[in-house]
């Protein structure tokens, strides 16, 4: 049978988590870089699509493509070991400290965050022509979504900064969900409909992912969006990244641990 039981599964994130935890250095760089340039192109391609079509939906619908290829392919995003390698700490797993978590989510960070940017460089590119051009309409979309989602959040102050933050916890309960998704089958077309149901559904509801971010912001002020970057680490980047860490943690990760690994006695039947 290709589906494998929660029992199975859970057992498996911790597997998956110890082991990014203990992974080298290279080896983890590289696939968060990767992981981060797929991702970012996989956003290109939906805004595109949205842009053409003038269906946000659409655009939702296809962007899973990109989550789907990367976990195929073992690459890691800050989402999933945010999920993940914390489940390794709690269950007590030899060697693991809350120092290499941290190791393990800075470098996974810095790999995303380049990936991200490099594909951002590559889009910006081939949008202008070398920088000769306008951005075009999918520039301009790129730009838009840029403002509304730094300085749309600003003119609400606090109230902004926490919703930004529960986005990020939403998308990422969502992209969690994914994650376990390519661990639940043995099958190749099981893993990619599992992943693909929470990506779609966060992706059209506007929650905020971090690395998503990474490439949208950096691309939009290349764009001619009239943000700065201090505007996106303080409206958008601080607040997605605690908010995908809490959300990642608390709905995907511990729940199921608890209920799955360290169960709770069973009620006396008398």
């Amino acid at each position: 049978m290709s589906y494998l039981t929660p029992a199975e599964f859970v057992t498996k994130m911790v597997d998956t988590g110890e082991s990014k935890i203990f992974m080298s250095t290279r080896d983890t760089v590289i696939r968060a870089y990767m992981a981060g340039a797929i991702l970012a192109l996989a956003a290109a391609f939906a805004i595109t699509i949205t842009v053409q079509t003038g269906q946000p939906l659409v655009g939702a619908i296809l962007f899973p493509v990109g989550f789907v290829m990367l976990y195929l392919m073992g690459f890691d995003l800050l989402t999933g070991v945010f999920m993940l390698t914390p489940l390794a700490l709690l269950d007590r797993r030899q060697g693991v400290t809350v120092e290499r978590v941290l190791r393990n989510w800075g470098w996974v960070f810095l790999g995303n965050l380049g990936g991200a940017l490099t594909v951002a460089l590559m889009m910006a590119f081939i949008l202008t022509y070398g920088f000769s051009i306008g951005p075009g309409a999918v520039g301009e979309k790129i730009a838009g979504i840029g403002e509304a989602r730094t300085l749309g959040y600003a003119e609400y102050g606090l109230a902004g900064w926490f919703t930004i933050f529960i986005r990020g916890m939403l998308c990422n309960w969502m992209v969690s969900m994914g994650v376990v998704g390519a661990m639940i089958s043995t099958s190749v077309s099981g893993k990619v409909i599992a992943m693909w149901m929470p990506i779609m559904l966060f992706f059209y509801m506007g929650f905020e992912h971090s690395i998503v971010n990474m490439f949208l912001f950096p691309s939009a002020m290349i764009m001619g969006g009239g943000f700065s970057v201090m505007d996106y680490m303080i409206w958008n980047e601080i607040p997605t990244v605690l908010g995908n860490l809490a959300g990642g943690i608390a709905f995907t990760g511990l729940t199921l641990y608890a209920t799955h690994v360290r169960t709770a006695p069973k009620r006396d039947l008398i």
